[in-house]
């Protein structure tokens, strides 16, 4: 995993951020969901990200669920 992104328990609870700032990965991700380009992100939200985070946030967010494993009730094998 990437050392961009860090999970302290004293900044947001936790929750897993871009190194070095109080950016959620969820910002990030949101803000992808809505369309930006990762210029606009940084351009017009987090100046202090390069694109290099947002590829971060993108890549741990795609680690997160390939780690996860999937139950799926009603299912036989």
């Amino acid at each position: 995993m990437t050392n961009r992104i860090t999970a302290k328990p004293e900044i947001h609870f936790g929750k897993p951020c871009v190194a070095g700032t109080r950016i959620t990965v969820q910002s990030v991700l949101e803000l992808v969901n809505e369309g930006l380009t990762f210029d606009q992100i940084i351009k017009d939200y987090y100046p202090d990200l390069t694109i290099e985070d947002i590829h971060a946030c993108l890549d741990y967010a795609i680690a997160l669920i390939a780690a996860e494993e999937i139950n799926l009730a009603g299912t036989s094998s």
